[in-house]
């Protein structure tokens, strides 16, 4: 069973990849990803729900800004296409 406290800093994004025809692939922040204390799972808060009903989860880098990293999750925000 999960942890009832969870770790101060998320560790993932969340993620909805939304193809788009002739542009690139638009990745839309949903959510964060924190980390069970046992290191064997994770707790989820989404801020929004993909149609597709994909989630993409991807670590935090290290050289986004310390605000971007602290912020909650906004359904708007939008970041740039990750790498194939």
């Amino acid at each position: 069973m999960a942890d009832k406290e969870q770790p101060q800093q998320a560790t993932h994004r969340a993620y909805s990849v939304i193809k788009r025809e002739g542009q690139d692939d638009f990745w839309l922040n949903i959510g964060l990803a924190f980390p069970h204390r046992d290191g064997k799972g994770f707790n989820i808060i989404l801020q929004a729900f993909p149609l597709d009903g994909k989630i993409v989860c991807r670590e935090v880098a290290d050289d986004e800004p310390e605000q971007q990293q602290s912020r909650s999750a906004r359904s708007n925000d939008r970041l740039p296409r990750r790498g194939k």
